[in-house]
């Protein structure tokens, strides 16, 4: 980033399209693994209203599952910092 004289920011180029594509980053990394959540949750109790028996092995499951989905997006998060660690 520079600085002009009258005290605005200018901000180069590349430093926007880095934003833009820490935005990016974040933004598809949320959308699939909050539509795979969705499914997944919606899939569970649809298993455990047919089969109550096997509630606790369908969450257990589920959960494993929800975690493993919900890494997805920090590693999402992760990558927008780092794009936004570039930005000098």
């Amino acid at each position: 980033m520079n600085f002009r004289k009258g005290g605005k920011k200018r901000v180069s180029i590349a430093a926007g399209l880095i934003a833009l594509a820490a935005g990016l980053a974040i933004g598809i990394a949320t959308l699939g693994p909050a539509l795979g959540q969705g499914n997944a949750a919606a899939r569970a109790l649809e298993g455990i209203a047919r089969q109550p028996e096997a509630a606790n092995d369908i969450r257990i499951s589920m959960i494993l599952a929800l975690a493993f989905m919900e890494a997805l997006t920090i590693y999402g998060l992760l990558i927008a910092f780092m794009l936004l660690g570039k930005i000098g």
